[in-house]
């Protein structure tokens, strides 16, 4: 067993605060679902949210909650994320973009355990376990002046970090058959393995995105299976040392997915380095991989 399933093991019976962290696609948010579910409030919801895509005018609404006539648009009592949560499990994802502002609010009810919602007096309590995942370096954000320490070390009392699919080449064939099975299950399809040649292609591929990469391969692969194992053409990957075909013959969709995985590799799987050589916020680059399943 790896050291990272070895820790997670560990942890999830735990109640302590913990730090997930790894390149996009690495599968921040099923070690999320893994840890709530081995613990002790795995009856109790888990409530994922992606804080950094709130905007600063409703982070406060979404994750604290508001009551009728707080603001203009508020035309009825609204429960917030850490309210949703109590006695369970909060999936805080994208953590290093919050904003330095709202990330003091989010340090105050870590502190102390109580929420108001905006427009009231009242002080509520939670009991919330709080999970977080970035793929930001927090440390280098601190450094910057950009995320707030003590906030960091709020988060952090256990931190897991996830490598790419690049670095552990043993996982690859375990996570596909786990996600053949359930892809298998879902399209009600009677298919329970790879054969030699796809698993050698599964072997071969770089997977620039990652696990959600190898998650929408297999996906693809249940579909256009036809017999009752997955072969190589199935999964449609490029073969190691293709050509690329050419800028005439590719569409506008295939374009942007090649310059999106070129600009991934360029930088490690960097998110925000890639987003801004290519022009675009980590925002609108997020919802460009998951468009391409990378």
């Amino acid at each position: 067993m790896q050291p990272v399933l070895r820790l997670m093991e560990r942890v999830g019976p735990s109640e302590a605060t913990v730090l997930v962290t790894g390149e996009h696609g690495t599968g921040k948010e099923l070690v999320a679902q893994w840890l709530h579910a081995a613990s002790a409030r795995a009856s109790r919801p888990l409530v994922t949210v992606n804080v950094g895509g709130l905007s600063e005018g409703v982070f406060e609404s979404e994750m604290f909650g508001h009551v009728k006539g707080a603001f203009t648009d508020a035309r009825a009592d609204r429960t917030g994320r850490f309210e949703l949560a109590d006695g369970g499990t909060l999936f805080l994802d994208e953590i290093a973009n919050v904003p330095l502002p709202q990330q003091a609010k989010l340090l105050r009810v870590l502190q102390t355990g109580e929420v108001e919602r905006v427009g009231s007096s009242r002080t509520r309590r939670v009991d919330v376990r709080v999970i977080a995942a970035t793929n930001a370096d927090l440390r280098a954000e601190v450094a910057a002046g950009r995320f707030r320490e003590d906030l960091l070390f709020r988060l952090n009392t256990i931190e897991i970090r996830l490598p790419p699919l690049r670095e552990r080449r043993e996982d690859i064939l375990p996570i596909a058959l786990h996600f053949l099975r359930r892809s298998a299950a879902r399209y009600r399809k009677p298919l329970g393995a790879f054969d030699r040649a796809a698993i050698e292609t599964l072997h071969a591929h770089a997977w620039p995105g990652n696990v959600r990469e190898l998650d929408h391969a297999v996906e693809r692969a249940v579909l256009l299976a036809t017999g009752d194992v997955v072969r190589a053409a199935d999964l449609a990957l490029e073969p190691p040392g293709a050509s690329p075909a050419s800028l005439e013959e590719m569409t506008l969709e295939d374009v942007e997915r090649v310059l999106i995985q070129k600009a991934l590799a360029r930088f490690g799987g960097n998110v925000s380095q890639a987003a801004k050589t290519l022009g675009l916020s980590r925002s609108a680059l997020y919802r460009r991989l998951k468009a391409h399943g990378l």
